[in-house]
């Protein structure tokens, strides 16, 4: 191979790989939910103003580019706390969050990519134990649960945003007390949850016992006002009108005796009795 041969592969394999090198030094593919911020070394720096999104860029090989997630986020803490008569409560909880895509650039600017760990938990236990530091075990384990964690969310969402990043949630996955405050806890549940049950049997009867006495002084209304309107001579015809429906049945021999002591006469049937 003769050298001018040589000089001509020799160039073309250095141009080649000088391609390669540039292409992937001057492309960024960004891809689904994420963002990117430039950073010009020659120009500025971190560019605040704008942020790259989803797709396929070209930049100066000598610029760089730092991709984000925009998604939901999730970060599950265990830590713990202190109640407000001081005993030591442990927490679980899981934060949802995601930073803001219009304010990349300030974030890489001010906090950077690792903003999780800077800013965002930081930020959540210490609303965290400022809020169960208001409590007791007791409202703790059992009704002020989702006051709690509505709480721990108002306290930190505002704050977070301040600093460009958005608070979606904030879950408690499980609050953790010692044993004996526990057991302590369940046993009173237990005895106020009786209390109500008698209270409840206690109501019911006295309703019953109420239902019953309306009950009798209607029975007994009806009674006094049937027995003012029955007189002596209403009983006697009614008597004589049930006599003569006798006297009437073909399946009777009757045969009149006398007068009985109310005045009505005597019937005899057929059986002799």
């Amino acid at each position: 191979m003769e050298p001018q041969q040589r000089k001509i592969i020799i160039s073309l394999i250095v141009a080649f790989f000088g391609a390669v090198i540039i292409w992937q030094t001057a492309t960024v593919t960004i891809s689904s939910g994420e963002a990117g911020v430039l950073y010009r070394p020659f120009g500025g720096g971190t560019v605040t103003d704008f942020y790259f999104s989803e797709g396929f860029h070209f930049i100066a090989p000598w610029n760089s580019m730092y991709v984000y997630s925009t998604r939901n986020m999730e970060q599950r803490e265990i830590m713990e706390a202190l109640s407000k008569n001081g005993l030591q409560i442990q927490i679980e909880m899981s934060i949802r969050y995601r930073p803001i895509a219009a304010e990349l650039g300030t974030i890489h600017q001010t906090i950077g990519m690792n903003y999780k760990d800077v800013i965002v938990m930081p930020e959540v236990r210490s609303a965290a134990r400022q809020v169960i530091g208001r409590y007791e075990p007791e409202e703790l384990y059992s009704s002020k649960r989702d006051f709690i964690q509505d709480e721990i969310f108002s306290g930190v969402k505002e704050r977070l945003e301040r600093m460009n990043i958005y608070l979606d949630a904030i879950l408690i996955r499980g609050i953790e007390l010692p044993q004996n405050i526990r057991t302590a806890i369940e046993k009173k549940l237990k005895q106020e949850q009786e209390s109500q049950e008698y209270e409840f049997k206690i109501q019911k009867e006295e309703k019953e016992a109420q239902r019953k006495r309306i009950e009798a002084q209607g029975i007994k209304d009806f009674q006094d006002i049937v027995s003012e309107g029955i007189s002596e001579k209403l009983l006697r015809w009614k008597g004589i009108e049930a006599t003569l429906d006798l006297a009437k049945s073909e399946n009777a021999k009757v045969v009149v005796i006398g007068q009985g002591k109310d005045g009505l006469p005597l019937i005899l049937g057929g059986d002799g009795r």
